[in-house]
């Protein structure tokens, strides 16, 4: 038996069996999700793996270095900065996904009424998507923030908000090669109607880039909203975000400077390890790489 042979045994055949191959057989992708799976039960388990209250404020631990007794130091009102990570990652975590979630669904129901009907509808669409484009991410959501006020529900909100033209523009593009597909013009032929088409046919077959671009976005929103809360426009003291955490410690970055190093390392590696996943499945969901 021949190598060719060999792989063509190896290789799963379903595509779910072939992205969760893909996973495992990537070291990184792999690292990546034992990492975020470990950042997930920490989260959930925060109230037993914690020792401290993340908001109590404790005068005599004032920028307490780290030591055996807090693991990551304390910042300039004796708060456990381990503790807040901890609890710090149900909110980052929540905003990403919630985030993530508005901004797949709205962008799913725009692209998929803009590919799949065309006309007016579309050009009305698309038209307001690319003067939302217009602007940048950031400077979208700071105004959708700084119009609603600061506040975790906000930047989810605006987070979600921001992303949607890009949502709508990939899905549109891929509704509009899905209808060019044989199966659509054969259901279209047979009387199906549009909302069984789509949900039957249309969406299922365009799945791939959404779950990519889904996974991608948890990634950016968990930066977006660090980036918020940094400039005080995100979660408001005392709550233990990721971000509002490294923006308080750049004030004693000379004496502390713990207090926004191990919260900067938490986004970076958090945002990094889901991109990674997100590019492997990108390269797994592909149907031309997977035919290599």
């Amino acid at each position: 038996m021949n190598k060719q042979e060999l792989d063509y045994l190896e290789k799963p055949k379903s595509q779910l069996m072939h992205v969760i191959y893909e996973l495992i057989r990537n070291k990184a992708g792999l690292v990546s999700i034992i990492f975020l799976f470990i950042m997930i039960i920490c989260s959930i388990l925060a109230p037993i793996l914690t020792s401290y209250d993340p908001l109590e404020i404790n005068a005599y631990n004032t920028l307490k270095a780290p030591d055996s007794t807090h693991y990551f130091g304390t910042d300039d009102t004796g708060r456990d900065i381990y503790s807040r990570i901890i609890w710090g990652g149900r909110i980052s975590l929540r905003i990403g996904i919630i985030s993530a979630g508005i901004s797949t669904i709205a962008g799913l129901i725009l692209g998929l009424i803009s590919g799949y009907f065309g006309g007016a509808v579309s050009f009305v669409i698309l038209r307001f998507m690319d003067l939302l484009l217009a602007f940048p991410g950031v400077l979208l959501a700071l105004f959708i923030v700084a119009t609603l006020g600061p506040s975790i529900d906000n930047v989810m909100i605006a987070i979600g908000v921001a992303a949607i033209p890009s949502f709508t523009r990939v899905i549109h593009g891929c509704v509009l090669s899905a209808k060019e597909d044989d199966y659509i013009k054969a259901a279209i032929l047979v009387g199906c109607s549009h909302m069984r088409i789509i949900i039957r046919h249309v969406i299922p077959n365009i799945m791939a880039p959404i779950i990519v671009l889904c996974t991608l976005q948890v990634g950016n929103a968990i930066f977006g909203a660090a980036s918020l809360s940094f400039i005080g426009l995100g979660a408001q003291p005392p709550t233990p975000e990721w971000g509002a955490m490294v923006s308080r410690g750049r004030y004693n970055l000379d004496l502390a400077m713990w207090i926004s190093t191990f919260p900067g390392i938490t986004i970076a590696l958090v945002v990094i390890s889901i991109n990674i996943i997100g590019d492997v499945l990108r390269d797994a969901l592909d149907p031309f790489l997977r035919e290599r």
